[in-house]
């Protein structure tokens, strides 16, 4: 109790030292919050951005579709994996896929194709497919005289890409060329509806969007589909969402797969996996900065003290006091810069959350450009530069800490 009244008289007697000090901390704490914040938030916007508008968090395939696709290997038990995911509290939206290679032509211009069989309303709820278009509308309800007599409608949405390859523009009629399931040549043609750009470059120069039945109707593969494209309520949720989702569906069809967005845009997780390696180097040099300016000015404070730690020992008290009571200086000034550190923080952080930035020139990731970040508000924020300010104070208060100890009580007060 003697210890900790004679650190906070020490901390109040020298101002300007203490502010100094201080400042190094609380700087530190600031700095850190901040930048880990700006990096969380920025890259869970950058996953969450391009999961949701393009592959969905969590994906199901048959086994080996992922790795040797076919027309052949699909989902045939629909209607119960759906089951499954309506009762999935934290699946909020789902939308099947059905894909297929092809040739399209319009007029004398040809191209290979990606066919891509879309459940449109579901589609819309998981990926906001309809904001990606930029010229026409999606795909018109069926009963307007636009469908055949199966009820399919014939009518293509195609990539802003591809629509420059072919030289083609809405109200154009679109003949596709492929494989049926069934062994036959299927093809078909298609009024352009609209013309979409995803934001991915390279897929929109492929992509030849069919509404599901149409699909399965060209490819002869009635109610069987390739991909079912999940998204959940938070990115936090996707890890144990998909486990769950992975034990239940085995139990309908063994022969399925559910992965979650890091094993299917693997290349993308490594990208992103990788920059966000870079949080932590920077976060090193903050703990550096931190470290030299407490080491600075602890050490100085300790040489001017000098005879204060000489009488100390002269009248008795143990080296292993001295340490404590220099390193309960150091503590408590800690623990002050980190309260005071947590408010402004956390002000800044919320602040920059809300109103975000935007960067002078876009960044991409995923074929995908991003302009505009935001900070998260999260516990790692805080607690992370709190243990690191913390720990970094009281290392660097270890060595003036023991030279305080060692003070010859003679010569010190006979210098001063």
């Amino acid at each position: 109790m003697l210890i900790l009244k004679i650190a906070f008289r020490n901390i109040f007697r020298q101002k300007r030292r203490t502010v100094l000090t201080a400042l190094s901390m609380f700087g530190g704490f600031v700095l850190a919050a901040f930048f880990i914040g700006f990096s969380d938030g920025t890259y869970n916007d950058i996953i969450n951005t391009f999961t949701r508008n393009q592959m969905g968090h969590i994906q199901v395939h048959h086994k080996d579709y992922l790795d040797r696709p076919s027309l052949y290997k699909t989902i045939d038990g629909l209607p119960q994996i759906e089951k499954i995911l309506f009762e999935t509290r934290e699946v909020e939206s789902w939308a099947p896929r059905l894909y297929s290679a092809g040739l399209a032509s319009v007029g004398e211009k040809s191209a290979g194709v990606r066919i891509i069989g879309i459940d449109p309303a579901r589609e819309i709820q998981t990926t906001r497919i309809n904001e990606k278009i930029t010229k026409g509308t999606m795909f018109h309800d069926n009963g307007d005289g636009n469908s055949n007599e199966n009820g399919a409608s014939h009518e293509v949405i195609i990539g802003k890409g591809l629509a420059k390859l072919l030289k083609a523009d809405l109200g154009d009629e679109a003949v596709i060329v492929s494989q049926g399931a069934d062994g036959s040549i299927a093809n078909d043609a298609y009024k352009i509806v609209g013309i979409l750009d995803s934001g991915d470059e390279i897929g929109d120069r492929m992509a030849f969007y069919l509404p599901m039945r149409a699909a399965q109707e060209l490819l002869v593969m009635e109610g069987r589909v390739h991909e079912l494209a999940i998204t959940v309520s938070s990115l936090d949720d996707v890890a144990w969402t998909n486990e769950l989702l992975a034990e239940k569906a085995a139990a309908v069809e063994p022969d399925l797969v559910v992965d979650p967005w890091q094993v299917f845009a693997r290349s993308f997780y490594v990208a992103m996996k990788a920059d966000k390696e870079g949080m932590w180097v920077m976060l090193v040099i903050i703990i550096l900065v931190v470290a030299v300016g407490v080491l600075n000015t602890v050490l100085m404070s300790v040489l001017e003290r000098q005879r204060e730690y000489g009488v100390l020992k002269a009248v008795g008290t143990k080296p292993g006091q001295i340490i404590k009571m220099v390193l309960t200086e150091v503590s408590i000034l800690a623990v002050i810069c980190v309260i005071l550190g947590t408010a402004v923080g956390l002000f800044l952080n919320y602040l920059v959350s809300v109103q975000g930035f935007s960067l002078p020139e876009p960044i991409s990731y995923g074929g995908m450009d991003f302009q505009h970040m935001r900070t998260e508000i999260n516990a790692r924020s805080f607690y992370i530069p709190t243990v690191t300010v913390i720990l970094a104070a009281m290392l660097v208060s270890i060595f003036p800490a023991l030279k305080a100890a060692h003070t010859d009580p003679a010569k010190s007060m006979r210098i001063h």
